[in-house]
């Protein structure tokens, strides 16, 4: 009698939501669904450890092979945004009351005027 041996399919599974995790629980994350993780910006993936994932492909939720990679990145693209500029800005508004829009040095004062109907 011959025996047939039976290959289970790859199971498709969820891509789970890695942006916003540090490097470490976003390799985690995917393990545990079976897929791995490639970064394209960071040849050094698997020393990464606090470094935030910021965009990843295929979307949270979308159905993948298993042992499937997830491209995940960890620095804004050309264009992307990203922190921005971090330094508070001197002077800020006055303290107290409502903050409103300061005139220009040698600027009469600016005046609202109310009408009405």
């Amino acid at each position: 009698m011959t025996s047939v041996r039976l290959v289970p399919k790859r199971a498709d599974v969820r891509v789970p939501r890695l942006v916003g995790l540090m490097a470490v629980d976003a390799r985690e994350a995917a393990r545990a669904q079976g897929l791995s993780l490639h970064a394209p910006d960071r040849p050094d993936l698997h020393l990464a450890v606090v470094d935030y994932v910021v965009r990843q492909y295929p979307q949270p939720g979308a159905h993948v092979p298993r042992e499937s990679q997830v491209y995940v990145w960890f620095d804004f693209g050309e264009g992307e945004g990203g922190g921005g500029i971090r330094e508070p800005r001197v002077p800020g508004p006055p303290r107290g009351g409502l903050r409103r829009e300061l005139a220009e040095p040698g600027e009469p004062p600016r005046r609202a005027v109310l009408s009405s109907p």
